[in-house]
């Protein structure tokens, strides 16, 4: 059977290259560290070690549970330590709680994006009552002290903190359980959000929502058990479980929601 046919074609450019990246290591003997990868593509390196027995992967994320990590790829026999990790952490602040309290995750993504950065050179980003906490690749670290000044008009300060001093935010899925008539994402995405047909369609062919961190602006676009959606603006969901059909044909769901 073909490797591709296990993943959708999307995800067959990533695949592509993780071949390629653990070709490399094996053959090598050598490591490699990617760049920020997210949950999605973790899985399917984790997949693809099973054709490369020499070759294991340690992810870095800064803490346990980072949803963004770096990943090192190396000999099976070999002992990754915690300075290959290639992760730098800041502590963002503004002049006062009233700055602070106006910014929301947008607002520093936004501003990091605006400083030249790609998505795939900073992790998670937490955003707590007074302060915000940034994983970020330790080779743009000094760049970033430079260029990241602002957010939404806000003036911040960033300060260099042990991993340690990172806090996780715990996110509380809710469960809740849908009939939908169809598993395209529009359907789905249109009943968890509580949107018509008319105002699900916008968002979604101006590139705002994402399938297991991808953008995906077809709405026709099938989901299926185990996908993480994303609705800028809106929250995101999982589908935790395809409960199978009614009599009447309709797809029963359950959803865990971070709304």
């Amino acid at each position: 059977m073909n490797l591709f046919e296990h993943f959708r074609k999307e995800e067959h450019p990533f695949i592509e290259q993780a071949l390629d990246w653990l070709a490399f290591v094996e053959e090598r003997h050598e490591t490699k560290l990617t760049d920020f990868l997210d949950p999605r593509q973790v899985y399917i390196l984790q997949t693809l070690l099973a054709r490369f027995d020499e070759v294991k992967l340690t992810p870095f994320g800064g803490f346990n549970g980072a949803e963004r990590c770096r990943v090192l790829l190396h000999q099976h026999y070999y002992e990754p330590k915690e300075d290959e990790s290639g992760l730098a952490a800041f502590q963002l602040t503004a002049s006062s709680q009233a700055s602070f309290q106006k910014l929301t995750h947008r607002d520093i993504l936004g501003a990091l994006m605006a400083a030249g950065l790609k998505r795939d050179k900073f992790g998670d980003i937490h955003i707590h009552p007074d302060q915000a906490q940034i994983v970020v690749a330790e080779e743009i670290a000094d760049y970033l002290r430079l260029q990241f000044t602002q957010a939404n008009r806000v003036s911040v300060l960033l300060e260099s903190i042990e991993f340690s001093q990172l806090i996780p935010v715990v996110n509380e899925w809710k469960t809740m359980n849908i009939t939908v008539s169809s598993s395209r994402v529009d359907v789905v995405a249109g009943e968890v959000f509580r949107l018509s047909r008319s105002k699900i369609l916008s968002p979604i062919r101006g590139g705002s929502l994402r399938v297991n961190w991808m953008v995906v602006d077809s709405p026709s676009f099938i989901v299926q058990e185990g996908d993480i959606v994303s609705l800028r603006g809106f929250g995101r969901f999982k589908i935790q479980k395809n409960e199978g059909n009614t009599r009447k044909g309709n797809t029963r769901l359950e959803i865990g929601a971070l709304l």
